[in-house]
Protein backbone atom coordinates (compact mmCIF):
# COMPACT_ATOMS: atom_id res chain seq x y z
CA UNK A 1 0.00 0.00 0.00
CA UNK A 2 1.17 3.40 -1.24
CA UNK A 3 1.63 6.43 1.19
CA UNK A 4 -1.13 8.39 -0.26
CA UNK A 5 -3.44 4.56 -0.16
CA UNK A 6 -2.77 4.30 4.03
CA UNK A 7 -3.06 8.22 4.66
CA UNK A 8 -6.61 7.65 3.16
CA UNK A 9 -7.44 4.58 4.93
CA UNK A 10 -7.01 6.12 8.01
CA UNK A 11 -8.93 9.28 7.36
CA UNK A 12 -11.50 6.39 6.79
CA UNK A 13 -11.13 4.30 9.60
CA UNK A 14 -11.58 7.91 11.50
CA UNK A 15 -8.47 8.65 12.66
CA UNK A 16 -8.78 12.31 11.70
CA UNK A 17 -6.13 14.33 13.19
CA UNK A 18 -4.01 17.72 11.94
CA UNK A 19 -1.30 15.66 11.65
CA UNK A 20 -2.51 13.36 9.23
CA UNK A 21 -4.63 15.90 7.26
CA UNK A 22 -1.45 17.88 6.81
CA UNK A 23 0.33 14.31 5.38
CA UNK A 24 -2.54 13.78 3.13
CA UNK A 25 -2.11 17.31 1.62
CA UNK A 26 1.63 16.96 1.18
CA UNK A 27 1.08 13.99 -0.35
CA UNK A 28 -1.35 15.55 -2.54
CA UNK A 29 0.91 18.60 -3.38
CA UNK A 30 3.54 15.73 -4.46
CA UNK A 31 1.07 14.33 -7.45
CA UNK A 32 0.19 18.13 -8.53
CA UNK A 33 -3.31 17.72 -7.10
CA UNK A 34 -3.42 21.62 -5.47
CA UNK A 35 -7.24 21.48 -5.11
CA UNK A 36 -7.43 18.50 -3.35
CA UNK A 37 -4.22 18.89 -1.12
CA UNK A 38 -5.79 22.26 -0.27
CA UNK A 39 -8.81 21.00 0.98
CA UNK A 40 -6.75 18.89 3.62
CA UNK A 41 -4.56 21.56 4.69
CA UNK A 42 -7.59 23.98 4.95
CA UNK A 43 -9.02 21.11 7.56
CA UNK A 44 -5.57 20.84 8.56
CA UNK A 45 -5.68 24.37 10.18
CA UNK A 46 -8.75 24.18 11.15
CA UNK A 47 -8.04 21.01 13.59
CA UNK A 48 -4.51 23.52 14.78
CA UNK A 49 -4.59 26.85 14.31
CA UNK A 50 -1.23 27.56 15.39
CA UNK A 51 0.58 24.58 12.95
CA UNK A 52 2.65 27.01 10.78
CA UNK A 53 3.42 24.21 8.66
CA UNK A 54 -0.09 23.15 7.50
CA UNK A 55 -0.22 27.08 7.06
CA UNK A 56 2.90 27.02 4.35
CA UNK A 57 1.43 24.26 2.53
CA UNK A 58 -1.58 25.50 2.33
CA UNK A 59 -0.76 28.85 0.35
CA UNK A 60 0.65 26.50 -1.75
CA UNK A 61 -1.95 24.43 -2.47
CA UNK A 62 -4.06 27.27 -2.80
CA UNK A 63 -1.48 28.97 -4.91
CA UNK A 64 -1.27 26.39 -7.50
CA UNK A 65 -5.14 26.15 -7.97
CA UNK A 66 -4.44 29.39 -8.94
CA UNK A 67 -6.88 30.60 -5.66
CA UNK A 68 -4.33 33.14 -5.87
CA UNK A 69 -6.40 35.84 -3.27
CA UNK A 70 -7.46 33.21 -1.02
CA UNK A 71 -3.65 32.03 -1.31
CA UNK A 72 -2.35 35.25 0.20
CA UNK A 73 -4.41 35.34 2.95
CA UNK A 74 -3.19 31.57 4.08
CA UNK A 75 0.13 33.02 3.71
CA UNK A 76 -0.87 36.35 5.69
CA UNK A 77 -2.48 34.39 8.70
CA UNK A 78 0.64 31.74 8.72
CA UNK A 79 2.82 34.64 9.30
CA UNK A 80 0.91 35.88 12.44
CA UNK A 81 0.58 32.44 13.28
CA UNK A 82 4.30 31.17 12.88
CA UNK A 83 5.78 34.77 14.72
CA UNK A 84 3.23 34.69 17.46
CA UNK A 85 5.17 30.74 18.33
CA UNK A 86 8.30 32.06 17.49
CA UNK A 87 8.51 30.09 14.53
CA UNK A 88 10.53 32.77 12.65
CA UNK A 89 12.13 30.70 9.71
CA UNK A 90 8.48 29.04 8.58
CA UNK A 91 7.61 33.36 8.89
CA UNK A 92 10.27 34.15 6.46
CA UNK A 93 9.64 32.07 3.93
CA UNK A 94 5.73 32.74 3.81
CA UNK A 95 6.74 36.13 3.89
CA UNK A 96 9.00 35.37 0.46
CA UNK A 97 6.17 33.09 -1.16
CA UNK A 98 3.48 35.81 0.29
CA UNK A 99 5.82 38.79 -1.84
CA UNK A 100 6.02 36.47 -5.10
CA UNK A 101 1.94 36.59 -5.27
CA UNK A 102 1.92 39.74 -4.58
CA UNK A 103 4.52 41.49 -8.09
CA UNK A 104 2.12 41.83 -11.23
CA UNK A 105 3.71 39.10 -12.92
CA UNK A 106 2.42 36.17 -11.01
CA UNK A 107 -1.59 37.39 -11.43
CA UNK A 108 -0.13 36.60 -14.77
Amino acid sequence: MDRLANFEAMLARGQDSALLRFALGEEYLTRAEHAVAAGHLAEAVRLDPGYSAAWKLYGKALAGAERIEEAKAAYAQGIRVSEAKGDLQAAKEMKVFLRRLEKPSAAQ
